[in-house]
């Protein structure tokens, strides 16, 4: 039996499939509760009750809005590309999906250990904004259209300095695995030995970059009901609508993943003594998200040039100048090669 499964090219197929079954069936299930969270953690916020009534404590909710996107029709405009109107949110969830190929939940828990982790989430998540882009333009309409020019030029603007600040990351490392950066991360000090150190400043510019580059508020200008009804997504219901959402939200606990595995030490314990494992890695992604519901709740929405002033006359001169800073500081080892983990066999 085991021979079949390791050695039929059919056996094989089906170990793969279980596999991202494993990672997909508990990411979609994470997710339904995650955005019950974001809406109690925006509700208590603004002193509401939020959603309360679907099972225990509105427990259910999410997925009742599920249902409700299931069965509503589909709308599609009359002059809209259908094939392109319903291919652009495929793309969307597709690729937000692909990217989770590579993060590991524990040591070895992965399905794909390639050791260009790093390269391989940057160049899946720079392709998701063709979704954005053929979704506003497939709609035919000028607010849509407007909201994917929008959201094009904000991911690219950001992916340069979130680009940057993990160059700084893998300078210390000497790999784009994310399993030998966690592992450089290791070592008696616990907490204070992660990157969130090491690496300080840069940490609030990469969760700030985190927060443009998913369209997340205060920097939801793709968005903005104000000025783009809802930018690219205006002419979108039902199930194409839900898979924009849920591309958007994956993406979201994506960057949460990143940040725990490139600042946080990802599944490594914070008191020595205490076993490393899974449990930390979950933990790390929800203080993450719990920040960016947080941040969505209290901040006010920027102006489009502020937004884009501050990618590339703030975060863009800061990150390429720690980058610089940072492979001195590898170079000539200083504090004992505190920024240089690979020569200490990390």
């Amino acid at each position: 039996m085991v021979e079949f499964f390791t050695n039929t090219n059919l056996g094989i197929v089906l170990v793969i499939l279980a596999q991202c079954l494993l990672v997909l069936v508990p990411l979609l299930v994470a997710l339904a509760f995650l955005m019950y969270a974001d809406r109690k953690i925006w509700a208590a916020v603004q002193m509401r009750k939020g959603p309360n009534i679907v099972g225990a404590f509105g427990l259910l909710q999410s997925f009742a809005d599920f249902l409700k996107y299931i069965v509503k029709e589909i709308v599609v405009p009359a002059g809209a590309d259908k094939f392109v109107f319903f291919l652009a949110p495929m793309i969307s969830f597709v690729l937000a999906v692909v990217a989770w190929s590579v993060i590991p939940f524990n040591d070895g828990w992965v399905l794909s250990n390639i050791n260009v982790a790093i390269l391989f989430v940057f160049a899946v998540s720079s392709l998701e904004v063709y979704g954005v882009i053929m979704g506003g333009w497939a709609s035919n309409s000028k607010y849509p259209f407007l909201g994917s020019l929008r959201s094009a030029a904000q991911m690219i603007s950001y992916e340069v300095s979130l680009g940057l600040i993990i160059i700084g990351v893998i300078i210390s490392t000497g790999s784009m695995n994310f399993g030998d950066i966690v592992a450089a991360q290791d070592g008696k000090a616990g907490l204070f030995n992660w990157y969130w150190v090491a690496h300080f400043p840069m940490l609030f510019l990469f969760f700030i970059s985190a927060l443009a580059e998913t369209n997340r508020p205060p920097f939801d200008l793709p968005e903005a009901e104000s000025e783009l009804v809802a930018g690219y997504q205006v002419e979108y219901s039902s199930t194409p609508f839900l898979l924009f959402m849920i591309g958007e939200l994956m993406a979201v606990v994506l960057m949460c993943a990143l940040i725990s595995l490139l600042f946080f030490g990802g599944w490594l314990s914070p008191i020595p003594g205490l076993p490393d494992g899974i449990l930390w890695m979950v933990l790390k992604m929800s203080g993450c998200f719990f920040v960016f519901s947080m941040v969505k709740a209290i901040t006010p929405r920027y102006r489009y040039d502020q937004l884009m002033r501050i990618g590339w006359k703030v975060f863009l001169p800061l990150s390429l100048f720690w980058v610089v800073l940072v492979s001195f500081l590898a170079k000539f080892e200083v504090l004992g090669g505190f920024w240089a983990r690979w020569t200490m066999g990390g």
